[in-house]
């Protein structure tokens, strides 16, 4: 068995990662449900046999060195790959998620108009935020494919890696991918303010000087796209001033409410007809929603996106009953957004099960973890290679 055989497989079956562990056969993530692959279990120098195959030489002194490496690698014209490979009490151990070669459109992703809009501002800060896996990526690849295909724009990415390969259209697209183009996400923003950007992409604002930087570049012309990994809008808005000493929260506040745009916090939920489609929750930077945060009234964020709904705003509740009411996702997977609704702790509200359920006109459900669309879940081995 190689890399590339796995590699073919995972694409054949449209799984979305594949985990090789010392002392497990191939694992792959199919609509957000791992499945191990009928095949002999794995060794620690056979996983790094196939690592090493795809790896360059500075890549394979890196991983000895640090014991840990991100890097992506194409698999002909069909896909990329993000890898990281670490170390493991067991051994070498690495996990590879899909990156379609295809940019998917707004409208295959169905993103909701709100987001869409954001694509066509001239300035400000857009945030994109969710737990790993949550589409992050494909959303933002998405808007920068509508920018890039409809308008006349320099746009810069900094990323680690980068995973959508943009080609210029009608837009100038350069990217730069961390440890390899660039040393530092400060040091390539610093830069991109001397590279006449008018969109910069920025793969995770990590710390205190890239978002401070990130928001110094939305103040001053640029639109900028980041990602940070929140579950709601809210804790997107808390995390950013946190990272700040206090004698700077006034500073970032000022900075924030002055060039917030929009944020947009996203999971992945179960079609009921299988695949998975993006469940939105969207903050939009009005006026009052500035003033908020120029305030620190943060708190009040979730009511205010409660109310907004002719900006355009939305709370993941609404967003889920909305999918629910369509048809789209069943009522089960509705009400497992709904139980776990982040936002409901920000604005001090707390409700039980039932009251949640009852939001979709039903009962409080039990465990659905071995339900899919109202059907029985195939066992996680059924796949033969």
């Amino acid at each position: 068995m190689d890399i590339t055989q796995l590699l073919a497989f995972v694409m054949q079956n449209d799984a979305s990662d594949l985990h090789l562990s010392p002392e497990n056969p191939p694992i792959v993530r199919v609509h957000g449900k791992l499945k191990r692959v009928k095949s002999d279990i794995l060794e620690s120098d056979q996983i790094r046999k196939m690592l090493y195959s795809i790896m360059t030489e500075d890549q394979r002194a890196a991983y000895e060195n640090d014991m840990e490496l991100d890097f992506a690698i194409s698999f002909g014209e069909k896909a990329r790959f993000r890898v990281n490979a670490f170390t493991t009490r067991k051994g070498v151990t690495a996990v590879l998620r899909t990156i379609p070669s295809e940019i998917p459109t707004m409208d295959e992703i169905d993103l909701p108009m709100v987001i869409r809009r954001f694509a066509d501002l001239e300035q400000g800060i857009v945030l994109v935020t969710g737990a790993t896996g949550s589409g992050k990526s494909t959303t933002l690849a998405s808007l920068i494919n509508h920018i890039n295909k409809t308008q006349q724009k320099h746009i810069l990415t900094i990323e680690d890696p980068v995973e959508f390969f943009h080609h210029s259209d009608k837009s100038l697209i350069n990217h730069r991918e961390l440890n390899v183009d660039t040393k530092s996400y400060a040091k390539a923003l610093k830069s991109a303010l001397r590279e006449d950007p008018d969109v910069i992409l920025i793969g995770e604002m990590r710390d205190h000087e890239t978002i401070s930087l990130a928001l110094t570049a939305a103040e001053t012309g640029h639109l900028v796209f980041g990602t940070l990994h929140a579950n709601s809008a809210s804790k997107t808005i808390d995390r950013i001033i946190d990272v700040f000493p206090g004698s700077e929260k006034d500073m970032v506040r000022a900075m924030l409410a002055g060039s917030l745009q929009g944020v947009v916090a996203q999971k992945l939920l179960r079609r009921k007809e299988g695949g998975r489609v993006g469940v939105h929750e969207v903050l939009v930077g009005t006026g009052a929603v500035r003033n908020l945060i120029r305030e620190n009234q943060l708190p009040q964020l979730y009511s205010m996106m409660q109310t907004g709904s002719r900006y355009g705003m939305t709370t993941m509740e609404d967003s889920a009953q909305s999918l629910y009411e369509d048809g789209i996702i069943s009522k089960e997977e509705a009400n497992r957004v709904l139980r776990k609704a982040a936002d409901e702790d920000d604005a001090g509200i707390t409700r039980e099960e039932g009251e949640v359920a009852a939001s979709l006109g039903g009962r409080a459900l039990e465990d659905t973890s071995q339900k899919f669309g109202g059907k029985e879940q195939d066992s996680e081995d059924d796949y033969s290679f």
